[in-house]
């Protein structure tokens, strides 16, 4: 089924839009979660919540690109369940590593138009990736959308891993004189 049919069966109220759903997106959804969570149980049980809040959040939102509607609500809901069992157990696997990198480009004060702010903020970096060769583009957002490791990529780009870990340094410094220069205090 295409999205515009789930998204229309979750406007019937149509509790087959969540079968589709995880039929269409279960393995896309599960991999986004294990990617961050590293456990099969917690990811399994992170994607069942995030059919639960598509449910509560269809209508009255429409999103126009399903896939990515849903790989959002997966992310976040993997990094707050991350961020809770971090809490009880100092330490963890990668994500505390990324979340290292990305405090050198983004700060964690709010301004008063966080909202606007938020929805410039990611065109700018839309701009900022479209504007780079493909093989760069997948470093960052392997990186810091699936949360991937470095090894990984490196793997799936076949190269070596300090060269994808200094590309994704000096990447990151880049995005970040970038949001800088158009007016981003960081």
């Amino acid at each position: 089924m295409d999205d515009e049919g789930i998204i229309r069966l979750y406007w019937n109220r149509d509790e087959t839009a969540i079968s589709e759903t995880s039929t269409k997106y279960g393995k896309y959804c599960f991999s986004i979660a294990y990617s961050i969570l590293y456990n099969n149980e917690d990811s399994e049980e992170c994607v069942n919540d995030a059919y639960t809040k598509v449910w509560n959040s269809i209508p009255p939102q429409k999103p126009t690109v399903f896939s990515a509607f849903i790989g959002r609500i997966v992310r976040n809901l993997a990094i707050d369940r991350f961020k809770r069992k971090t809490a009880e157990k100092r330490g963890g696997k990668n994500l505390d590593a990324i979340f290292e990198e990305m405090n050198e480009i983004a700060s964690d004060a709010p301004g008063p138009e966080d909202e606007l702010s938020l929805r410039e903020l990611a065109n700018l970096i839309n701009d900022f990736l479209s504007d780079l060769p493909v093989e760069k583009r997948v470093m960052l957002i392997r990186r810091y959308w699936y949360s991937d490791d470095i090894k990984s990529i490196a793997n799936r780009l076949g190269m070596s891993e300090n060269n994808v870990s200094v590309s994704i340094r000096r990447l990151r410094m880049k995005l970040r004189d970038y949001l800088k220069s158009r007016g981003f205090a960081l």
